[in-house]
């Protein structure tokens, strides 16, 4: 079946878990349907891998879940009730970061290092960021879909964060820091370009208390969906070069 066919037609809203979907393929197709249908792919991998893989047999076997067919096994499909977003134009900054901001020295950029941010975000002990998925990654990013955000101490990388641009909707993926506050200073520097571009909805997905002291907010599962339905077929381009973290302390331009 095509993914974008199958996408489409599933009751995200409707569906009485989390996981909404399993099975089909980690390639770009498959990936860009299920954002444009406001779920996202959660893998596993070690023990919580072989843990997920007994359970979301058991619920294709029941039927409670749709299974979609294709190469990458039984791939979760995922969207949370409630939703976790930022919405740009509020993004709250702590007075700590604003301070880590005048301080740092250093610079931002978007897009220059993809491939170097997805492997910085995977180098953990447990990771759901499988070589799979970093490959249908860097090939939505070569298309213009998936943009990453560079935090650097002169040449070397100290931070930042990737995700995907659904029109007027940024999806997060993940974040990292090699020095202490680095991917807040991604964040806010995200928030930024995001805003410049008109893009006022991130998805977080999940809750966290570090983004709830930046403005972190929870909406329903039917809300985001419809804002993503409303807002995925507008064009936002995200303005690239480089910037100084202290600049980010000035007011944004509206």
């Amino acid at each position: 079946m095509d993914p974008a066919a199958f996408f489409e037609g599933l009751d995200v809203v409707g569906a009485p878990l989390e996981l909404v979907a399993l099975g089909g393929t980690l390639g770009p197709e498959a990936l860009r349907a299920a954002y444009r249908a406001g779920c996202f792919p959660w893998p596993a991998s070690g023990g919580d891998e072989r843990a997920l893989t007994r359970q979301v047999r058991r619920l294709a076997r029941s039927g409670r879940v749709p299974v979609l067919p294709g190469d990458d096994g039984l791939v979760p499909w995922c969207s949370p009730h409630p939703r976790a977003v930022l919405l740009t134009d509020r993004l709250s900054v702590p007075r700590s970061t604003r301070q880590l901001l005048r301080r740092c020295g250093w610079t931002t950029t978007l897009d220059t290092a993809f491939a170097d941010v997805v492997a910085g975000c995977a180098a953990r002990e447990e990771t759901w960021i499988t070589g799979r998925m970093r490959a249908s990654y860097q090939q939505l990013h070569e298309q213009g879909t998936a943009h990453s955000v560079e935090v650097w101490e002169g040449d070397r990388l100290v931070g930042g964060l990737y995700g995907v641009l659904t029109g007027r909707v940024f999806s997060g993926e993940s974040m990292f820091h090699r020095e202490s506050g680095a991917s807040k200073v991604a964040l806010v520097d995200l928030c930024r370009r995001l805003r410049e571009a008109g893009v006022l909805v991130l998805d977080t997905q999940q809750e966290s208390e570090h983004l709830a002291v930046m403005g972190q907010v929870l909406v329903s599962r039917e809300e985001y969906v419809g804002a993503v339905h409303a807002l995925r077929d507008s064009l936002a381009v995200l303005p690239d070069g480089r910037r100084r973290a202290s600049d980010l302390t000035a007011p944004a331009t509206p």
